[in-house]
């Protein structure tokens, strides 16, 4: 086992851990490390505590110290370099001609490198705006192209329930999300209600998609043949939530629709549904997964 603190580069970043060594780090404290691209300042957000090996990436890098008031003056300082970073920026990619939107600029603590976030269509040569860029600010220029979920997590917003949006808030990694998911939840296949704002499909889709894929193995599909107490019949209507299900029920009288909790009735055959027509949206439907 070996001792580590969690910090954090970002609101919502990813958590990265480093060895406090003998310092007494809280959660919440300001803390100077050494990482890959220079030594940055970071938020601990998960305090000293005891993991195994194999829960992280060795060697760990240790915390240089916590950070101090001129240490948190200077990230302020640089926070103001980057607003000044960004409109020159604007300026270059506009004498460059360049087909590219700049989202954020970012200066590493040391100041030994400054990072410009963009995205765009394809492929974009930098090349001469990054000799541009380094001639006016005279250190390490490096442009970094995004995605437009990382887009949509470093600009943040509201989602269309009224709430910053999850990526920007809390979610410090993306997780595969699916059309699948969607049509097994019941949703409208409408790109406008399945989307948000990034254009891709919601990350909340993930929320509940373990419930439900547990819930679709336990009930039977719409026209499968059931048995309930008051013998056999077909399934009309599924409600996955509450676990009922609506039966047809075919006796002398006529037909009845009587309404079941799944334990009590018992699935005598399932149906096999398939509609090519549902089948061939969820494929055109596949880019909002990307």
């Amino acid at each position: 086992m070996i001792n580590v603190v969690g910090v954090r580069f970002r609101t919502a970043g990813k958590i990265y851990y480093f060895d406090p060594g003998d310092l007494d780090i809280k959660d919440g404290d300001m803390v100077i490390v050494e990482t890959a691209r220079g030594v940055e300042c970071g938020k601990v957000v998960v305090a000293s505590h005891e993991v195994s090996e194999e829960e992280v990436v060795l060697p760990l890098k240790s915390v240089i110290r916590k950070a101090d008031e001129e240490d948190l003056r200077h990230v302020e300082e640089n926070k103001q370099k980057e607003v000044e970073a960004f409109s020159i920026c604007l300026e270059k990619i506009k004498k460059h001609g360049l087909e590219m939107k700049l989202i954020d600029v970012e200066y590493t603590f040391d100041n030994n490198k400054i990072l410009f976030y963009f995205t765009a269509d394809g492929r974009v040569d930098f090349r001469e705006l990054v000799k541009d860029l380094a001639s006016v600010f005279r250190t390490r220029i490096e442009l970094r192209q995004i995605g437009v979920r990382d887009e949509a997590k470093m600009m943040g917003a509201l989602g269309t329930c009224g709430r910053p949006l999850c990526c920007s808030t809390h979610l410090s990694e993306f997780h595969p999300v699916s059309i699948k998911m969607a049509k097994e939840q019941a949703l409208s296949l409408n790109p406008s209600k399945i989307s948000g704002t990034c254009g891709r499909l919601m990350c909340c889709l993930k929320y509940e998609q373990d419930n439900y894929e547990y819930l679709l193995k336990r009930m039977p599909k719409v026209d499968a043949v059931v048995q309930t107490p008051k013998g056999p019949g077909t399934v009309v209507f599924v409600s996955l939530l509450k676990e009922m299900v609506k039966v047809k029920l075919d006796n002398e009288q006529g037909a009845d629709i009587e309404e079941y909790h799944i334990d009590n009735v018992k699935i005598v055959r399932d149906a096999e549904k398939k509609n090519d027509n549902e089948e061939n949206l969820l494929e055109e439907l596949k880019e909002l997964e990307d």
